[in-house]
C-alpha cells in the first residue's frame, strides 16, 4: 500500500531517512572540507519529522533573521530541499570564501554566488545519498537566496505544499571546524509518492 501522508511514515522510514541523512551530512562534510580548506568534523544528524511550528520554535521562532537556500527537485524524486543558516554560520563561510563576511537585509553579487556554490555543494551531498541508496536520477535547480524572517521564508514550501502535507523532513547536524562551529538546518521535503517511491526502493513498505 502506499504512503498518502508523512504520518504514516514508521519507525522503519525514519530509520532510512536517518541513513540517507548520515550519509548526506557526512558528503556535505568533505565537500565544505575541500571548499573550506578546513578539517571539518560533524556530530551524528539528528532527523525528524515536524510541522512548520516545530521549525520556528527550533530555530527562534518566526521573527527570528535567518538565511534561507532554496532548491527544487525533479526527475525520479520532485519536492523541495532547504538549508537554513542562522546569519553568523553564514557570515562565518562568506569569511572564509571571500574575505567578507556581512550577511544583513541585502546580500551583494559575490556574498549571493558565493552562498549559492554552498548550497550547490550542500544539496548535491543529500540528494546523491538518495540516488546512490535508490539509483534514482534527481536533478537539482539553481539555488535562490534570501534573508528575511523565519516565518516569511517557510511560508515557501508551506504555500506549495498546503495540499499535500504540513510535515517535511527536518535534518539537523552541527559542523566543527578551526573556521566553523555551527549548527546546521535542513528541510527535505519530498512529494508524498516521491517520498514512498524512496522507501519502495529500499525495500521499506508501508
Amino acid at each position: 500500500m502506499a504512503l498518502r501522508n508523512y504520518d504514516e511514515l514508521s519507525d522503519m522510514h525514519i530509520d532510512a531517512l536517518r541513513e540517507i541523512g548520515n550519509i548526506g551530512s557526512g558528503n556535505a562534510a568533505s565537500s565544505l572540507a575541500m571548499l573550506l580548506a578546513d578539517t571539518i568534523d560533524i556530530s551524528v544528524p539528528v532527523v525528524r519529522i515536524v510541522d512548520y511550528e516545530q521549525v520556528m520554535d527550533e530555530l527562534g521562532g518566526p521573527e527570528q533573521m535567518i538565511v534561507g537556500l532554496l532548491l527544487c527537485l525533479d526527475g525520479d524524486v520532485n519536492g523541495m530541499i532547504m538549508f537554513l543558516l542562522h546569519q553568523n554560520f553564514a557570515n562565518t563561510l562568506l569569511g572564509a570564501l571571500i574575505g567578507e563576511a556581512d550577511v544583513g537585509g541585502t546580500v551583494d553579487e559575490m556574498s549571493y554566488s558565493a552562498l549559492q556554490e554552498v548550497a550547490n555543494i550542500m544539496a548535491a551531498s543529500y540528494v546523491n545519498a538518495i540516488a546512490d541508496l535508490t539509483g534514482f536520477t534527481i536533478n537539482i535547480s539553481v539555488p535562490s537566496l534570501c534573508v528575511d524572517m523565519l516565518g516569511a521564508i517557510l511560508s515557501v514550501p508551506a504555500i506549495h505544499y498546503a495540499n499535500i502535507s504540513d510535515k517535511m523532513i527536518f535534518i539537523e547536524d552541527k559542523f566543527h571546524g578551526k573556521e566553523l562551529d555551527a549548527p546546521n538546518h535542513i528541510l527535505l521535503i519530498p512529494d508524498v509518492e516521491s517520498l514512498d517511491k524512496i522507501m519502495s526502493s529500499l525495500g521499506i513498505e508501508l
